[in-house]
């Protein structure tokens, strides 16, 4: 237990009168799920292309204390600091991103993912909490200053992002931006009847995809009509939902992971439905949950519109693609390779989460000036 007195006014004094400790203590529990999901799935996959049994377990592990400095290291950013990195992040993401049709490795007939520095990055884990903070400076600005074209700036940025995505083909990622923005914007003062006319934006754009790419038709077809293709994957996730029961075969016990290509990454939440049943799984939806929850009870106490805005759209982003991950699971939406957030096999995702979350922890923290969050 750390003992720091309350007049001590050094970094780390400040860090840990200020941050909200259970909100750390419950990513922290989640993280700890996803090791032991990570060493209890991962294996078999290894075996299965030929690599050493623990060879994703280790890489997991190397990475896993990087993430943790990264977000404990954002969590003791100012709201100012949070954007300027932010800033930096985004530019950064932009170029890498215009790069990966280009020059990024081709896995599954997509182009998701760049190599910089020996190492393989997915550029848009990282672009997604840059473009959200990004997004609500903007919208703040615009707020305080109607004069500037915030909104006008936002809306630019964000198509730039998602029609960068498309080219990939990332269609998922550039779903998940898109609720998340206008989330965002709906904070900030969108009003209702152009909330409106977005959704129906959104609903031809999804109509559109439905069209235009032909993995999104399969999928789609597959959800509605489980005969029209092959549904492989998400049977053997269900049917491990089943054998899991309430209790569980017990670690390490479960077979239907033998059988599931991506049971590490894609599909770990059905392993923990196996191996440590339904209510080790209401935990986890328990702990997101809770995560979300008061995550916002702190923004909605902030005086700083910025840092609701920005607070929101990281949380919205952590608590959507964790949804995402379930539902695709137990086949409540149509399949998408989209991770479980912290329990997920995946350096770029542990990395680029640690940092949304180091953010989000940095904006919950309570500051005795409130103004403009800068």
């Amino acid at each position: 237990m750390i003992a720091l007195a309350r007049t001590d006014t050094s970094l780390l004094g400040r860090w840990w009168w200020t941050v909200d400790r259970w909100l750390i203590t419950c990513l922290l529990l989640i993280i700890a799920m996803g090791a032991i999901l990570v060493l209890a799935a991962s294996p078999s996959v290894a075996e299965r292309i030929g690599l050493d049994a623990y060879h994703f377990v280790r890489r997991q592990f190397i990475i896993l204390p990087l993430a943790l400095t990264v977000m404990f290291a954002v969590s003791l950013l100012s709201p100012l600091q949070v954007r300027r990195l932010a800033a930096i992040g985004f530019l950064g993401c932009v170029v890498l991103l215009a790069l990966t049709p280009l020059v990024g490795a081709e896995i599954k007939g997509a182009r998701r993912w760049v190599s910089l520095a020996g190492m393989s990055l997915q550029v848009s884990e990282f672009v997604k909490p840059c473009l959200a903070v990004i997004s609500a400076w903007m919208f703040a600005e615009w707020r305080r200053r109607p004069e500037f074209p915030g909104h006008a700036v936002a809306i630019a940025l964000y198509t730039a992002v998602v029609g960068l995505l498309l080219l990939q083909p990332d269609f998922g990622q550039s779903v998940l931006i898109t609720l998340v923005f206008i989330g965002q914007f709906f904070l900030a003062g969108l009003p209702v009847a152009c909330l409106v006319a977005t959704g129906a934006l959104g609903l031809a754009g999804l109509v559109g995809a439905y069209f235009l790419f032909p993995h999104v038709t399969s999928r789609v077809n597959r959800f509605l009509d489980p005969t029209s293709g092959d549904t492989y994957q998400v049977d053997r996730s269900l049917e491990a939902f089943i054998n899991g029961g309430f209790l569980g075969t017990g670690p390490g016990e479960g077979e239907i992971k033998q059988l599931l290509p991506d049971a590490h990454a894609d599909f770990i939440f059905s392993v923990a439905g196996e191996e440590f049943g339904a209510i080790t799984c209401l935990l986890i939806i328990v702990l997101f949950g809770f995560v979300v929850l008061r995550g916002f009870s702190r923004l909605f106490a902030d005086g700083s519109l910025f840092v609701l805005l920005a607070g929101a759209g990281l949380l919205m982003q952590f608590g959507l693609q964790a949804l995402v991950h379930m539902a695709s699971a137990l086949q409540l939406a149509p399949a998408k390779g989209m991770t479980l957030p912290f329990i997920s096999y995946g350096g770029s995702s542990l990395i680029a989460l640690a940092l949304a979350m180091g953010m989000a922890l940095a904006l919950t923290r309570r500051r005795v000036h409130e103004g403009d969050g800068a």
